[in-house]
């Protein structure tokens, strides 16, 4: 076991510093990621902070490609093992005088620094310890025991995005909508807990029914109800289906229990009312 795991070591570190390191030294937001993070404080200049980032990513490609294309040899192990003791010492010393900062760890995600970091930096430490000691080329290592090595491959991909702020939106999101849709808010009083105006006014304009009704709409938020298990928004708008201009009052339709938390679609109808006959207006607007 102690073989598989040094020998597989060098193939996982290689990956995610490959990963990582492109997003630094190519990514198109990493100008505007560099200046959340401490090194605009230490540099003073959000250009080099900028150069900066996008150098420490071309260092991991380097050590990335030493790991993968040499697995065998010391010295690409040796180099990933100091480069995440160099990012410990980063990552402490910006949450040490800066906490509000973000991590720009991999220049994906804007986020400030938590444990998570720091796991992953210690990761990276260990992984560099172990592809120092590997005798065996990965690719020789999966030929030779292809189930043992998958399973290695999947657990700790596993644990890697477990500690992967950036990877959230695939596991954790979904899990966390999950045990409300099951567990119910742990804010909430009860499954027939109505949520704030706010909040569906938020909900509904993240979602395609607003997107459609959004030229017709020239308000914001005018009146709302709950009736028959629904709540109603009223907005004003203008309809102009043949020419000619006419007032409409826009009234959307939706859960009063849903939330973002709850549902990314939720149920949305959406109905025009003609200000001066006060008839409903004959369009679809969802077609």
């Amino acid at each position: 076991m102690a073989s598989l795991t040094t020998n597989l070591a060098t193939l996982l570190l290689g990956v995610l510093l490959a990963a990582t390191g492109a997003g630094k030294a190519f990514g198109r937001q990493v100008a505007g990621q560099a200046a959340g993070t401490v090194l605009v404080r230490v540099l003073n200049d959000g250009r080099r902070a900028t150069w900066v980032l996008r150098a420490t990513g071309a260092v991991e490609l380097v050590v990335a490609a030493g790991l993968l294309a040499a697995p065998t040899t010391v010295v690409p192990g040796i180099a990933a093992a100091v480069l995440g003791l160099g990012f410990l010492g980063y990552l402490g010393y910006a949450r040490a005088t800066a906490p509000e900062s973000s991590c720009g760890c991999t220049a994906r995600s804007d986020g400030p620094i938590t444990w998570r970091a720091f796991v992953r930096a210690g990761l990276v430490v260990v992984g560099g310890a172990a592809a120092a000691g590997a005798r065996t080329a990965w690719w020789t290592q999966a030929a030779r025991h292809p189930v043992a090595s998958l399973a290695f491959l999947l657990v700790t991909t596993a644990v890697l995005a477990a500690f992967s702020s950036d990877l959230d939106h695939l596991w954790l999101v979904p899990l966390r909508r999950t045990r409300l849709r099951i567990l119910g808010h742990p804010l909430g009083a009860g499954p027939d807990e109505e949520v704030p105006v706010a909040a569906s006014v938020e909900l509904l304009e993240r979602s395609l029914a607003w997107v459609a009704a959004a030229p017709v709409v020239r308000s914001g938020l005018i009146d709302h109800w709950e009736a028959d298990g629904w709540r109603f928004l009223q907005f004003a708008g203008v309809h102009d289906s043949d020419g000619t201009a006419r007032p409409v009052t826009v009234l959307f339709a939706l859960d009063p229990r849903a939330t973002r938390d709850t549902t990314d679609r939720p149920a949305v109808r959406v109905t025009l009312i003609d200000d001066r006959t006060d008839e409903p207006v004959p369009v679809d607007l969802l077609a």
